[in-house]
């Protein structure tokens, strides 16, 4: 249905503008309504659903093992969150354990994704707002991260590499050694950018004191991840909710007070440095051992195993073609995703299919809080503001 706004009598000076769907700078398929007094937001509506992608509908006609490959398109930009998030929520319905060294390699993973993401929404954010070099920067930084996936999955974005149970795979010989020199010189490619950006007195005067949401505001409008820290307010599922061990690592939940889009930009920062941490933590304290759990008929069996063994084979062709039937029952999962607090809700009927599965997606409550930043500032601000929320629409249009 199209969003509207209505003219109020007295007020025709007043000018309804279209910003989207195909507008760049709103990140993706979004379309916002403005209303204008001059270059000033008077009123805004957002306008979604261009997407058409039924994601919620589509995990119904697939087994549970099949779903992952939706997870990894919902938010294209951090494919292996999103297997994680739907990952644990299946083991929580089986009561299954995942092995520690697949847990570790979880985090790893994970940790690398939520930099990749950061890295696209710096580069993207600031060639908003005019600045071209650290675009170039952020995308040189990012590729050599998706090398490494590519290393571990054979797929550089769509990793489906975390199964049910564990891992898809071994990580191959030379991954670490490969990994371990990545993350040698990543510090000094984020001081790189923020010697560009951070005392730049354009970018300070386009993002200091705009797109202001108080820490009241922020948990009113349930925003979570860097935009609920950069009010100031310090939750971070990892830390207070801890998933796939992450009670085991030291890290910081970086804030910020003002609250601001700068504020924002700042905790980005801080969370990529606070991931190359427990990065290094992952690789130093890497436990041995399998990295799928042992339960067969859930968890497919690995290729070697399927040459000398019949039983293997067996139960990797019903897992393939018929899936597992896990018990009656209902399961909530939430991660922090480089967005924020992302989670699955699943159904299970006892069938092999999900009955139904939600997900409580950090995008699709973030938006709501752009009208609050937006309205009483100026038309070029709005831009500034859609970029440091980060929405990803693919994560929105479920």
């Amino acid at each position: 249905m199209a969003v509207t706004l209505e003219k109020v009598p007295g007020q025709e000076e007043r000018l309804i503008l279209s910003m989207g769907p195909q507008h760049p700078s709103t990140h993706g398929v979004l379309r916002l309504v403005l209303e204008l007094d001059g270059e000033t937001v008077v009123r805004s509506v957002y306008d979604i659903g261009y997407l058409h992608t039924g994601f919620e509908k589509s995990f119904e006609d697939k087994t549970y093992s099949q779903c992952i490959t939706l997870t990894d398109r919902m938010d294209y930009l951090s494919p292996l969150s999103n297997n994680l998030g739907f990952c644990l929520a299946v083991e929580k319905l089986l009561n299954l354990e995942v092995p520690p060294k697949a847990q570790w390699i979880r985090v790893l993973l994970t940790e690398l994704t939520r930099i990749a993401s950061h890295l696209v929404w710096l580069g993207t954010h600031a060639i908003d707002i005019g600045a071209m070099s650290v675009f170039l920067y952020c995308f040189r930084e990012r590729e050599e991260i998706l090398r490494l996936f590519e290393m571990v999955s054979g797929q550089r974005m769509m990793t489906s590499y975390f199964r049910i149970g564990g891992l898809a795979l071994e990580p191959p010989l030379g991954w670490l050694k490969r990994l371990g020199k990545i993350v040698e010189t990543l510090p000094s490619r984020i001081d790189e950018n923020e010697d560009l950006l951070t005392r730049n007195p354009i970018w300070m005067r386009r993002t200091q004191g705009v797109g202001v949401i108080s820490a009241e505001d922020a948990i009113a409008l349930s925003l979570s991840g860097p935009s609920l820290r950069g009010s100031g307010v310090s939750w971070d599922v990892r830390k207070n909710e801890p998933y796939s061990g992450y009670d085991k690592f030291q890290f910081n939940v970086p804030t910020r007070p003002e609250g601001d889009v700068y504020a924002r930009y700042l905790v980005r920062l801080a969370e990529m440095r606070e991931s190359i941490k427990i990065v290094k933590q992952a690789m130093e304290g890497l436990p041995e051992g399998p990295i799928r759990a042992n339960a067969p008929h859930v968890v497919m069996p690995d290729r070697e195993s399927m040459k000398t063994s019949i039983e293997a084979l067996i139960y990797h062709f019903k897992i393939v073609t018929e899936g597992f039937h896990p018990p009656v029952g209902e399961v909530y999962q939430t991660i922090e995703s480089p967005r924020g607090e992302l989670g699955f809700y699943i159904v299970s009927d006892g069938s092999p299919k999900p009955y139904r599965c939600h997900v409580r997606a950090p995008s699709f409550a973030n938006l709501q809080s752009l009208a609050k930043m937006i309205e009483g500032r100026l038309i070029a601000d709005v831009v500034a503001c859609i970029g440091s929320i980060d929405v990803v629409l693919g994560e929105i249009d479920r």
